[in-house]
């Protein structure tokens, strides 16, 4: 599949198609590889051609929590800002898994929004995106247990991956979550004891629905 039929306002315009292809830097990332650090400068706007990103926001102490995951054809909203005003990268970008990424370079980001409408609309519908995920999140945070966050980002990288079993430690998912191991370990303990979810060595697999689960006080 071309990277440029997965997304909608590129379908049908093979200027900026080619365009995009003449003005990439195209690079490959291992799973787990920093793509994107926090406090560096952004040279090129990133869009995923094959796997996926996640990104995240650290604190003053070193505490992560998961923003939102980057997919095939889509680019982060947080490196367009910057690039447009050459600016330092407010998160950090990990490849979930092994991805390609086309970097287009800040100068012709620009030349971009101005030559092909179609470029804006999928800016705006990218943020459109990315503002309802954050609001997601941000009521996740206030007003949801954290068995419920687990729960839902399990079911996410589920869905992410197309795979129930799901490669993943106990501290990874801590940090993304912006808690503590034996948090995780616990909640995970007590799911598999219901019969939802198989534990392995740095991976679990999502064996039924998680509706209904109670944890444990």
């Amino acid at each position: 599949m071309d990277l440029f039929d997965e997304i909608t306002e590129f379908k049908t315009s093979m200027a900026i198609r080619k365009k995009l292809v003449e003005y990439s830097i195209v690079k490959t990332f291992k799973e787990g590889e920093n793509i994107l650090r926090e406090g560096a400068y952004i040279k090129g706007v990133p869009i995923v051609a094959t796997g996926s990103v996640r990104v995240m926001r650290t604190n003053d102490d070193g505490r992560e929590i998961l923003l939102y995951y980057i997919k095939t054809g889509e680019s982060c909203v947080m490196s367009i800002l910057g690039g447009l005003h050459n600016d330092t990268s407010k998160v950090k970008a990990v490849a979930e898994e092994d991805t390609e990424v086309f970097f287009i370079p800040n100068d012709k980001l620009a030349m971009l929004i101005k030559e092909f409408p179609q470029f804006l609309d999928y800016i705006f519908r990218l943020y459109h995106k990315r503002f309802e995920e954050s609001l997601d999140i941000i009521n996740e945070i206030a007003f949801k247990k954290m068995d419920e966050r687990l729960l839902a980002l399990l079911e996410k990288k589920a869905e992410l991956y197309h795979d129930r079993t799901i490669n993943i430690t106990h501290e990874q998912l801590a940090n993304e979550l912006g808690t503590a191991r034996v948090v995780i370990s616990r909640l995970l303990k007590q799911l598999e004891e219901y019969g939802a979810v198989s534990l392995g060595r740095n991976k679990l697999t999502l064996l039924k629905s998680l509706e209904g689960f109670t944890p444990e006080k």
